[in-house]
């Protein structure tokens, strides 16, 4: 069976690093396990990436059916507290399906994890991937099956065939431009404690700590982004930052420390690419600032947002799309202190009557780590599902030791509690709803 669609730079940068979206919604209530494997049977014939593997043909390496007893089913085991770190660290096997749905039943909730190969998705396409299961579960509990969709064999188009062109020369005056920046300010990340560290026996590779703000919180925090002019990305990321430059200690001076920010690329297509299309349709900016030991937060996140408005009023982010296939002549083009995705806010998961969504977690994981490098960048992922921010910190624990991570994301916490505090402070600040 012959391979059906080529990769592109961006949906190639993830072979290598093995990485996923992992998705799991908790609900309470009785769930009806025949029609929920129904509901995940509709969404794989809907979609042609879910029925594939990568395959490399010549050197290339592309998207290949599987053959009919290959193609994924619903899963359904017990599940205990630790279901979500277990199915976090249940890699999607190499040369298989590019998509996993676990059933993990428990006593009155039950929560389905999808884990979907980031070569054949993003944030957005996985959540609404999510959301889309559900949808049909939904249907199918109230008799309608009619709303199921109809198998598809079209594959999706790759984001760069639908981008605008960059010349040759401009990409490559783009790659020097970026390659001295490199040189001139090189990113300072944080050490991987753990990798001299003494595992324990039966020690997880990956692990993920988690920031969840209350509605009220969620808020407050909105409200005072808005009054400030900042993003909440931005106010997100400046906490990590300042958090990662207090962890690294030394000199009371500045760090150069880089903030790479994810781009859609879906919105900025014409026509925009609907968010149901399975395609990583995202690229990214990367900024390097100058941070000091006792940086402030919100001069930090005023700095963030703006220099992220002015790398897309570039299009930069469009340059970077064709930078990728550069990368292996320099990769520290791509080294970063830290990674901040921000899918924004987003409805969670709607479920039949009698089924009540008690949790919805986007978390990213991959397989290969590279501990060898002795530092790396801290990445947390923020989503607000139903008016609650989380923000998933997900890590290899053969590089950073919990207590690493333990001790940024308590940081990013408390900053972001402090932000929310300051809410209403400035005269006629008005509340946003989340």
């Amino acid at each position: 069976m012959g391979m059906q669609r080529r990769l592109c730079p961006v949906e190639t940068i993830y072979v290598a690093q093995r990485s996923r979206a992992v998705l799991s919604c908790t609900v309470r209530g009785d769930l009806d396990e025949k029609l929920f494997a129904e509901a995940f049977a509709a969404k794989v014939a809907e979609h042609p990436s879910l029925r594939c593997r990568i395959a490399v043909e010549d050197g290339v390496a592309g998207l290949q059916p599987l053959a009919a007893d290959e193609v994924p089913t619903l899963l359904v085991r017990d599940g205990g507290p630790d279901s979500f770190t277990e199915e976090f660290n249940t890699p999607l096997p190499v040369g298989g399906p590019l998509v996993r749905a676990v059933l993990l039943r428990g006593g009155d909730e039950h929560t389905v994890m999808l884990s979907v190969d980031h070569t054949i998705t993003d944030g957005h396409s996985a959540i609404a991937l999510q959301n889309a299961l559900w949808e049909t579960y939904t249907a199918l509990v109230g008799g309608l099956p009619g709303r199921v969709g109809e198998y598809r064999e079209q594959w999706p188009r790759p984001i760069s065939e639908l981008l605008p062109p960059v010349s040759e020369q401009e990409a490559e005056e783009y790659f020097a431009r970026r390659v001295e920046r490199t040189r001139q300010s090189p990113v300072v990340c944080l050490p991987y404690e753990a990798v001299d560290s003494e595992r324990t026996p039966g020690q997880l590779e990956l692990a993920v700590q988690r920031v969840l703000l209350e509605p009220e919180e969620t808020a407050r925090l909105l409200s005072f982004a808005k009054s400030e002019g900042v993003s909440v990305h931005g106010l997100v990321a400046a906490a990590v930052l300042t958090a990662v430059r207090r962890r690294l200690g030394g000199e009371p001076g500045t760090r150069n420390l880089g903030c790479m920010s994810p781009v859609d690329l879906r919105s900025r297509l014409t026509p925009p690419l609907e968010r149901e299309v399975l395609v990583p349709a995202v690229t990214s900016c990367l900024d390097v600032l100058e941070v000091a030991h006792d940086a402030d937060p919100l001069a930090l996140a005023r700095q963030v947002t703006e220099n992220l408005h002015t790398a897309i009023e570039r299009g930069d982010y469009l340059q970077e799309v064709h930078l990728l296939p550069k990368v292996p002549r320099h990769p520290a083009v791509l080294a970063t202190s830290v990674i901040v995705t921000n899918m924004g806010r987003v409805s969670g998961p709607v479920t039949p009557a009698g089924l009540e969504v008690t949790d919805v977690r986007l978390a990213p994981a991959r397989e290969h780590y590279f501990p060898e490098a002795g530092r790396g960048p801290v990445m947390a992922c923020v989503v607000s599902f139903d008016g609650r921010l989380g923000i998933e910190l997900p890590y290899s624990s053969g590089c950073f030791t919990h207590e690493q991570v333990d001790e940024v994301r308590g940081a990013l916490h408390t900053a972001l509690l402090a932000f929310a505090a300051r809410e209403g402070d400035a005269e006629g600040t008005v509340a946003v709803p989340a």
